[in-house]
């Protein structure tokens, strides 16, 4: 997880993949989104629509289609301003995914505009609220992993049984920091005031500026996260540390260790990691100063923070998330993996530890 110092292009390099909980085995390798249908996502909604209100849910399948070129789409289509347009959060582009998109009611009558060769509008109903950040459950995955080795059946058995024993780091993916890592600069660039939202082109400044933000936040977890791993204390609670209360989604601060890694083992409880902002609660004792070492190492600061505070508040995520359903099933060269997960984890994630290991097979 440390930055190197430049790429050939002169570019910063960030390391932000973590270790794998399943390193010991062997890898399957393959190849993941050779066409969209290998990649299908669908959004586990909190709720459906109830059929009144001031805003129209719709539920919409893109293929081949990146989140923000869909918000484009439907701003263009509709005739609205993309801050009219709601969702529960963001989509793979090399996929195929199904998610509600929320827009004004009077949109109605314009919904024959919205179909296109790859957005198609599946249904609609009124609700009373727009859709907002994190109103899902999760995600449902049903992805194929082709040209895998020849023993890959009982390698991904081997790592599915794990997984479902001790789950998997809840890192963010490669996808969340942009192509090169243009994306994660940039948000690293914004919280250090070297750069100011209006160096972003207006046409894409809202969006973009979010996403990077985010990206920053990210990364900075997978830091986090990644020197948890490597102290080999993912799944020991230290005195001081946020966890979170798994039904509830409560945090707090542990104080009885010996009670607190009890109930993480009955996962009734998440040791959690730093999503760093103003509002974010915050550890004690060595877990803090562990976290204050992750913002020295990227030379920012908790006040940097502030300068953004509506768009990073803050919040805390768990380490480890364990997979709803998981099932490998095999043909050929090839293995489908279903599984669900909640909001906010990535499906790469759980991917990397049935794809690499010790070795990673390649059939080139």
């Amino acid at each position: 997880m440390q930055s190197t110092d430049t790429t050939e292009t002169g570019q910063p390099e960030f390391l932000h993949e973590c270790p794998l909980l399943t390193a010991d085995i062997l890898g399957v390798g393959g190849r993941i989104k050779q066409q969209p249908e290998d990649f299908i996502v669908e959004e586990i909604p909190a709720y459906e629509p109830s059929g009144e209100g001031e805003h129209l849910f719709l539920w919409i399948e893109k293929r081949d289609t990146a989140a923000e070129q869909l918000q484009r789409h439907l701003a263009r289509a509709f005739g609205i301003s993309s801050r009219d347009i709601g969702t529960a959060g963001l989509k793979d582009r090399r996929a195929v995914t199904r998610q509600f998109v929320s827009v004004p009611a009077a949109c109605a009558d314009r919904i024959g505009e919205v179909d296109t060769e790859n957005i198609h509008v599946l249904r609609h109903a009124l609700h009373g609220n727009k859709l907002r950040t994190g109103h899902s459950r999760g995600n449902r995955f049903s992805i194929r992993i082709r040209d895998v080795s020849d023993d890959a059946t009982e390698l991904a058995e081997a790592v599915r049984l794990r997984i479902l024993e001790s789950g998997f780091p809840n890192d963010f993916g490669s996808q969340r920091f942009g192509i090169d890592n243009e994306t994660l600069a940039l948000g690293l660039a914004l919280l250090k005031g070297s750069k100011r939202p209006k160096d972003i082109p207006g046409s894409r400044r809202r969006f973009l500026l979010k996403f990077a933000l985010s990206a920053a936040q990210s990364y900075l977890f997978n830091r986090a996260l990644a020197d948890r791993l490597n102290d080999g204390l993912i799944d020991q609670v230290l005195a001081g540390d946020v966890m979170q209360v798994v039904a509830s989604g409560g945090p707090f601060v542990v104080e009885d260790v010996e009670r607190e890694q009890g109930r993480l083992n009955q996962r009734e409880t998440a040791i959690t990691g730093p999503m760093f902002g103003p509002k974010m609660r915050s550890p004690v004792d060595e877990p803090a100063e562990r976290e204050l070492r992750v913002l020295e190492a990227c030379g920012i600061s908790e006040s940097d923070f502030v300068r953004h505070r509506k768009l990073t508040p803050g919040t805390r995520r768990p380490f480890v998330v364990f997979p709803d359903d998981l099932t490998v099933s095999a043909e050929q060269n090839t293995l489908l993996l279903e599984f669900a997960l909640p909001r906010g984890a990535y499906a790469t994630s759980l991917l990397r530890e049935f794809q690499e290991g010790e070795a990673k097979f390649d059939p080139n």
